[in-house]
């Protein structure tokens, strides 16, 4: 080895990896991230986008991961204000289905066990006078609304690697562990791990691959008893069914569960399934099957039926659960699991099992605090609850502020486009848009907003490298693009 080896070696580049590397950036370690694609590219882009407590979950009698999760809210809130933000949700009550007494409850207990403290709590509402009614069937005249946060997932992964690296983490992306072994003897012993771009030592390593997990650590030669169950949860996105600012929180016959929530201002993000998923993990996508549930499930509800001719997207992504027995895919915990290697097998490797965006920085404290007895470079104080992600050092409510002030500084943006860079960068927003006093200071102009001095800063600090990053992940920009503006972005990136 011509350099000292790493202290830390992160596998897997989505939410879970990237807010270990962060943490154990921030407590003094030498930190490396490897991904074996883009940051997000996987289920942390793939999800319903909601930091939640997950109120289904207290059907189960996960109440330790519900209260967990509920806690964790309003902290991601407080250090990234400009990505996650309060939404309310309306929970009709259906007839024949749970009972009113039952929901009500349900929402008593997700009010009061997590320590709730800005959000709003459950009120009781009649639809025929709400503004989330008129939508509606009329057959639905009574139910709640009750608070939960929505998260820019992708961009809370990028986050997370965009303060690891800017703590001393070095973040490798279209990087895959192709092999890895012990090298050494003794208290020198480390991590070899190959891979295209070189061969990385470090004398530690966590396996937080997702849905990989097991491929990663068979690479190591070892074997785990943990059983995973990989469930693929699919989403569709309409054209807006609704012009109000709650979301809806719908039951279904079958005794599933799904949302319908705003979503880029010209749409409504409607999801989530739950399959087992048996395929392979490279190109997840919506079944046909899938699709048609949830235009009926859609069209159960609203005024406006769907059908899948109205899908103008939809993405999938699985997520990795550890196995608990549970007969039906929805049941199955999402709770998370962390497995150490024995003492006497050398360095050590931590496997990352299960877990839900919501519960990632927690699930991140764990990790490191568990590995820092094998690693005293580790063993710093916990910092991550109150400590602002890149951006998000303002108020919780401060956005209308700093998108008033961004629009005032930079009037040529327009009202949309000031809005969702506000809502995108946050206070970092200056540092690429800087002294212009033009859309043609900006270069090049990409469509809806996207200009050349946005995607320069993606591609600089953020690991942007195809049109697909910055449009599905970075930006969520694909939806406003047509085709030919999307292949002018590729060939541009090509160039």
């Amino acid at each position: 080895m011509s350099e000292p080896p790493f202290d830390l070696a992160v596998i897997g580049g989505g939410i879970n990896g990237c807010g270990i590397a962060r943490d154990a950036a921030g407590r003094g370690a030498r930190v490396l991230l490897l991904e074996k694609g883009d940051l997000a590219q996987g289920t942390s882009s793939a999800s319903t986008k909601l930091i939640h407590g997950g109120l289904r979950y207290l059907e189960h009698y996960e109440f330790a991961l519900v209260r967990e999760s509920l806690a964790e809210r309003e902290r991601l809130w407080a250090i990234a204000p400009h990505i996650v933000r309060p939404l309310r949700f309306v929970l009709p009550h259906v007839r024949g289905l749970r009972p009113r007494w039952l929901l009500r409850l349900g929402l008593f207990l997700y009010d009061h066990i997590g320590g709730r403290k800005a959000l709003p709590a459950t009120q009781s509402i009649s639809l025929a006078s709400h503004p989330a009614g008129p939508p509606l069937k009329p057959e639905y005249t009574k139910g709640f609304v009750y608070s939960d946060c929505w998260v820019d997932d992708a961009r809370l992964v990028v986050l997370n690697a965009r303060d690891a690296a800017d703590r001393g983490a070095e973040v490798r992306t279209r990087c895959p562990a192709t092999a890895m072994s012990r090298e050494g003897e003794g208290g020198a012993e480390v991590w070899r791990i190959e891979t295209p771009q070189g061969v990385f030592h470090a004398r530690s390593v966590i396996n937080a691959a997702g849905p990989g997990a097991i491929a990663v650590l068979g690479l190591s030669g070892e074997h785990s008893e943990r059983r995973m169950r990989l469930v693929r949860g699919s989403h569709i996105v309409v054209p807006r069914l609704f012009d109000h600012a709650f979301a809806y929180f719908f039951q279904l016959p079958d005794g599933r569960l799904f949302f319908a929530i705003p979503y880029r201002r010209d749409f409504t993000l409607v999801g989530t399934t739950d399959a087992d998923h048996a395929g392979a993990l490279d190109d997840i996508q919506a079944s046909e099957a899938e699709i048609a549930y949830l235009c009926e499930g859609v069209s159960r509800h609203f005024r406006q039926p769907i059908a899948p001719a109205d899908v103008v997207w939809s993405y999938a992504g699985v997520r990795a659960l550890v196995d608990d027995g549970s007969g039906k895919p929805e049941a199955a915990t999402r709770g998370y699991r962390l497995d150490l290697s024995r003492r006497r097998e050398g360095a050590p490797l931590l496997s990352v099992y299960g877990g839900k965006i919501t519960s990632y920085r927690h699930l991140s404290e764990d990790a490191v605090n568990m590995l820092s007895r094998r690693l005293p470079s580790l063993a710093g104080a916990r910092w991550t609850a109150t400590r602002a992600l890149p951006g998000g050092n303002f108020p919780v409510d401060g956005l209308p502020a700093l998108e008033e002030e961004l629009a005032a500084r930079y009037p040529f943006l327009g009202g949309d486009t000031a809005r969702r860079i506000a809502r995108a960068y946050g206070t970092l927003a200056p540092n690429w848009l800087g002294n212009t006093a033009s859309t043609g200071d900006l270069g090049r102009d990409f469509g809806a907003g996207l200009s050349e001095a946005e995607v320069s800063y993606l591609r600089g600090e953020e690991w942007a490298v195809t049109a697909d990053d910055i449009l599905w992940r970075r930006t969520k920009l694909g939806l406003h693009l047509d085709e030919k503006q999307r292949q002018s972005l590729d060939h541009y990136l090509r160039g």
